[in-house]
């Protein structure tokens, strides 16, 4: 049981105060993203002042109206183009600029099953945002995102409508998996009229969405409240069962099921082979992420967290999961938090806007840094990493031959992750790549190479976005329909031989 209730408050923002050194002020704002950076006992963090810091503030009614005023309603959304699950952008917003806030729902729901989540993590500037007429005209782009989650908040906030829930009897799916992925695949086919079952490893549903992204990046009760609402479409959900271990596809199709979607994502991490790393102290990222969310579920115990107040950390990657790592371990009251990259900031794989948020909350880098070893006999005393230079043509690295030593007592790798072979490999009669990520087909789209069988997201096409992996479950929905109606009339033509 969680016994810290310091912790829990610092790190999920779910209370809106708390003391240091007698004066009050102010830790989380509303929308959960603001945070204060204080090096006092109760703070959680390593500046020597306060720091309110606000990124991107829910809108209140009033500024989701301007904003939505500004968009021009394009004939030819270039919004919409650049959005790879193709939301109806305009139109949405012109729903909401006219106060109708249950129609820009209807019009979210025709390409999204997950808008207030996509409305919180997309990479909107290189997407929809990065595509706004705006940008051209030198202006502000229209501030899609935030809009998205104005009115799906709005709307659970205020329970405009509940779900129907469809009539289902055309057939039966299982999904393995309960992330962005297996989630869209779920209320799409629910949505058509199919009985749907979602199988997941965890204790509750949600996967990377619940247990990889941090609460100050998407809180869960976001996460819940759309899982909620796909439970109100008919979907079922059975958590606690890991499919390739405790139930085999062979199983599923015994049950009765006409198809079944992988939707496993990446769950294995890619290992950084570096001299010495079996000492204490080094772990993955997603460790350190998932074990977080446990503890605030009270699922385990605090001593569970693998960072204490006062380590010295080092994170060794660039992508947003580096990110997300190093900005929980400033919420844990780490001492000094550094991000150490192999290749300069502009190579780097992570959001400008992860990076800027990371370093307004005090997070470190160290750029050129390639990891050669760990100092330390018993426990991590250091991070060595050879210095390494560009190329002269800007774009490659190279070594220097030098090689520097960073005092830290936790190394914490995050370098990305490849799927689970549990359920993904020769065994279950699913060819992979070489990498093994599964092989499927583009007719049906999203076939693998087992009948009946389909899959999508990362763990076909590497990890990538929520939004991307939901565009690519949406595809395999169409693979996975027209399989069924194929099925479906081949069994009638049989009957009637």
């Amino acid at each position: 049981m969680v016994t810290n209730d310091k912790f829990l408050a610092v790190y999920s923002g779910r209370c809106s105060h708390v003391s240091l050194s007698h004066r009050t002020v102010p830790l989380y704002g509303k929308a959960n993203i603001s945070i204060v950076l204080d090096p006092v006992k109760e703070a959680c963090a390593m500046s020597n002042e306060l720091k309110p810091l606000h990124f991107d503030a829910d809108y209140t009614m009033e500024e989701a109206l301007a904003e939505a005023k500004r968009c021009l309603n394009c004939p030819k959304p270039l919004c919409r183009m650049g959005c790879p699950i193709e939301n109806e952008i305009p139109r949405f917003i012109q729903a909401i600029a006219h106060g109708n806030f249950g129609l820009a729902n209807d019009i979210l729901a025709e390409r999204t099953n997950l808008p207030a989540i996509c409305g919180r993590v997309c990479p909107r500037e290189n997407q929809c945002e990065g595509n706004c007429i705006m940008n051209k005209a030198k202006k502000p782009p229209i501030n899609i995102g935030k809009l998205e989650r104005f009115a799906a908040d709005f709307e659970s906030i205020n329970e405009l409508r509940k779900p129907k829930k469809i009539k289902q009897d055309l057939g039966k799916v299982a999904v393995v998996g309960s992330g962005p992925a297996g989630l869209s695949v779920a209320g799409d086919v629910a949505k058509l009229g199919y009985d749907v079952t979602v199988f997941e490893g965890q204790s509750e549903p949600g996967g990377v969405l619940l247990f990889g992204i941090p609460e100050f990046r998407l809180s869960k009760s976001v996460v819940r409240r759309e899982i909620a609402r796909l439970e109100g479409l008919g979907v079922k959900f059975v958590c606690n069962t890991f499919i390739g271990q405790d139930k085999s596809l062979d199983e599923l199709f015994a049950e009765g099921f006409d198809t079944i979607f992988i939707g496993t994502g990446t769950h294995i991490p890619q290992e950084v082979r570096m001299e010495n790393d079996e000492v204490h102290g080094v772990f993955q990222a997603m460790y350190l992420l998932t074990n977080v969310q446990l503890v605030e579920n009270g699922e385990l115990e605090e001593k569970a967290i693998p960072v204490k107040k006062g380590d010295r950390v080092v994170i060794i990657g660039g992508g947003n999961v580096a990110m997300d790592a190093a900005r929980t371990c400033v919420r844990l009251g780490c001492e000094s938090v550094t991000v150490a990259y192999r290749r300069s900031q502009e190579q780097m794989p992570a959001l400008l806007s992860e990076y800027e948020e990371a370093r307004a909350e005090g997070v470190q880098f160290q750029w050129f840094a390639s990891p050669v070893g760990v100092e330390g006999t018993d426990k991590v005393e250091g991070f060595k990493y050879e210095v390494m230079a560009l190329n002269d043509d800007g774009a490659g690295i190279h070594g220097t031959g030098k090689y520097q030593v960073m005092p830290v007592d936790k190394i914490i790798i995050a370098a990305g992750h490849k799927p689970n072979a549990r359920l993904v490999g020769e065994g279950n009669n699913l060819r992979v790549d070489e990498k093994g990520y599964i092989i499927t087909s583009e007719e049906p789209y999203g076939m693998t190479s087992r009948e009946g069988v389909f899959a999508g997201g990362d763990v076909v096409h590497k990890p990538a976005t929520v939004v991307l992996a939901m565009r690519e479950a949406k595809k395999a929905v169409d693979g996975m329909v027209k399989y069924m109606e194929i099925k479906r009339a081949m069994a009638i033509a049989e009957e009637h031989k």
